[in-house]
């Protein structure tokens, strides 16, 4: 008979590659909360940060699929172009809602996972269900990130003070940047410059 260290197997009969479905739970940690871990910053730093960065993440996920669907939708002249540039901006915001929702969940909180629940709290504004003309669609690319930057920058200034320097770090480092450059290249766009002279 071999000896069991420490693991306790099933006996053979209740064995089963049948996985169990449909299983339900109660919420173990309600949104808005955060559980303590040993990082040397306060109950108040982190909670601070975890609320702040809510709205954050919930805007990027906002942005993020803004793009996506810019990115579908794009007309004209410059599709091709602009159709691969919001692919390629849409996948670098994608990798910022990861980042924020793991930052959140380091800090103890709990992040914004659900769309309908990002939607809520949003502050980016629901665009059309259809077509807008490609200006339209760069110019509310453009508002989304002012919206995300001017909330990052004063985020960015609080947690410094709070002695938050990992969330300080992800905003100015990743969020701000990256933000900062998208725009860039986005407002490039809206220059009023022909393809073509008559």
């Amino acid at each position: 008979m071999s000896e069991n260290r420490g693991t306790k197997q099933k006996p053979k009969s209740q064995q089963s590659s049948q996985p169990w479905l449909h299983q339900k739970s109660g919420v173990i940690q309600e949104f808005g909360t955060v559980k303590q871990f040993p990082l040397g910053l306060s109950h108040d730093a982190r909670m601070y940060s975890c609320q702040r960065l809510s709205r954050v993440l919930a805007d990027t996920q906002m942005l993020y699929a803004l793009y996506k669907k810019h990115h579908w939708l794009m007309r004209g002249a410059t599709f091709y172009q602009l159709h691969l540039l919001l692919d390629k901006h849409a996948s670098e915001q994608l990798e910022l809602v990861d980042a924020l929702a793991e930052r959140m969940q380091t800090l103890g909180g709990v992040a914004v996972g659900d769309p309908r629940h990002a939607a809520e709290i949003t502050s980016v504004p629901r665009p059309p269900d259809g077509v807008e003309e490609v200006p339209a669609m760069l110019s509310r690319l453009l508002e989304a990130h002012e919206i995300i930057l001017i909330e990052a920058h004063d985020i960015a200034a609080r947690t410094e003070e709070l002695g938050d320097d990992g969330t300080n770090d992800l905003l100015v480092s990743e969020v701000i940047r990256t933000g900062e450059l998208q725009c860039w290249f986005l407002a490039e766009h809206l220059v009023d410059t022909p393809l073509v002279r008559v």
